[in-house]
């Protein structure tokens, strides 16, 4: 039965997402640093947030930039949160942005998995385990993922 589910549940997903769906909406995905449907909405405001401190800090940027050399180690950034989509795969997948990488390349969104699910708005410090070229399979493939995060103020 799970695996009927699986076979199911991607495609519909797919499916809501395409129609507008919100509730159903799978996170970034493919290409870059996600599809264009899990995008975060395109925003005129400027992004600007200073990097968290500690060991195993990074900016978004620094994340995509050394995925390679960081391959399921533990993670810390700090960023705006700019999408929340609740509840998908039994995740809440956040993204946060921190005015760094490149919005051309889709550098500048990490994508966030955790039960914890911040508000968008919020400036937050994620910590978690990044991963490198992550595939849910259906064409959903994470450049860098951060998985098993959780946020602090």
């Amino acid at each position: 039965m799970e695996r009927l589910w699986k076979r199911i549940a991607v495609p519909l997903t797919v499916v809501a997402f395409a129609w507008g769906g919100e509730a159903l909406a799978f996170p970034q995905a493919t290409g870059g640093g996600g599809s264009e449907g899990g995008k975060p909405p395109a925003s005129s405001e400027k992004i600007a947030v200073e990097k968290a401190k500690g060991p195993n800090a990074y900016t978004v940027g620094d994340l995509f930039a050394k995925g390679a050399e960081l391959d399921k180690k533990p993670v810390v950034v700090r960023g705006k949160v700019v999408k929340v989509s609740r509840e998908i795969m039994g995740k809440n997948w956040v993204h946060l942005q921190d005015g760094s990488g490149d919005a051309g390349k889709g550098t500048n969104d990490l994508t966030v998995t955790s039960k914890d699910a911040p508000k968008v708005g919020d400036v937050v410090t994620a910590s978690g385990t990044l991963y490198k070229d992550k595939d849910f399979g259906s064409g959903y493939r994470f450049q860098v993922i951060v998985e098993e995060g959780t946020f602090k103020p």
